[in-house]
């Protein structure tokens, strides 16, 4: 009777322990997704916070710099705040720069649609330009041979190349 006592508060301690525990892991899963999300601020690379590495030499990893705005994000997630709010903060703090990727709004939106209008306009521009080689060259007249010539390049030919 006493073992199955023990096993129940052990049960109930690791059933706590696990409850617990998957909020925690969705903390540090979001924290590492908007780790991803703004730039590592250090100013000798162009990497995200969360995935810096400063390769070669003696060190190789994510740089002070970006071991505190990991820091940062993980405080401010864990205390509840939303990812649009902890990202907010960074912009607050050092600039729109911040972001990996500007917000699909406003002025930003043409950071996004100018490369597919660039691309839509070459595009266009080319199928106008062949369009009118094409119709250049169908329009184009004939040229005109006089009968004399053709009968001389016929006779000097021996009449081989006759489409007639």
């Amino acid at each position: 009777m006493r073992v199955s006592k023990k096993l129940a508060a052990l049960f109930c301690v690791f059933s706590l322990g696990l409850l617990f525990s998957v909020p925690a892991r969705a903390q540090n899963d979001r924290a590492k997704e908007l780790g991803t999300k703004i730039m590592c601020m250090c100013g000798g690379c162009t990497d995200a916070a969360g995935k810096c590495t400063h390769s070669g030499g003696a060190f190789a990893g994510p740089c002070q710099t970006a071991q505190n705005e990991l820091k940062e994000v993980a405080d401010r997630v864990s205390a509840g705040s939303s990812d649009d709010l902890v990202l907010q903060s960074f912009v607050q703090e050092y600039g729109p720069t911040v972001l990996i990727s500007p917000p699909a709004r406003g002025f930003d939106l043409w950071a996004w649609l100018m490369p597919f209008l660039a691309l839509l306009t070459g595009a266009v521009l080319v199928l106008f330009v062949v369009s009118k080689w094409k119709r250049r060259t169908a329009l184009a007249p004939a040229p005109k041979i006089s009968p004399e010539l053709l009968s001389r390049v016929r006779h000097q030919t021996g009449g081989e190349n006759d489409v007639d």
